[in-house]
């Protein structure tokens, strides 16, 4: 037995200015991430895998506070930051204030596995 919990961003969505149409397309993103993991945990993948699989998919999508979708600094552009752990090695990465990387949860994780060839 396993379970998952996403969270779309640390932005704001005010309900009362919602459209149910746009309310169906944020429910419908996070309910994809969730069945990528799902999918993944099921079918024996890692959690690690999962992990990164699910924040990938968060912040391939536009309408979410990461990745393509994170906002735009006061200089007009983005800054990202991303974090991974594997609790059974204790081992850690984390990539901050990148800019023009796709997914920052992989190159957190190219820090945690290969810290030599990432710094």
């Amino acid at each position: 037995m396993f379970a998952l919990a996403i969270h779309g961003g640390a932005g704001t969505i005010a309900r009362a200015t919602l459209l149910p149409a746009d309310e169906m397309l944020y429910r419908s993103a996070l309910e994809a991430a969730l069945n990528t993991g799902y999918d993944l945990l099921h079918g024996g993948a890692s959690a690690l895998d999962c992990v990164e699989a699910v924040v990938r998919s968060l912040e391939d999508c536009p309408l979410f506070n990461a990745g393509r979708g994170a906002v735009f600094t006061h200089e007009g552009h983005h800054e990202m930051d991303a974090a991974i752990m594997a609790g059974h090695t204790r081992l850690a990465g984390a990539v901050a204030g990148v800019r023009q990387v796709q997914n920052p949860i992989r190159a957190a994780r190219l820090v945690m596995e290969k810290p030599s060839t990432c710094c």
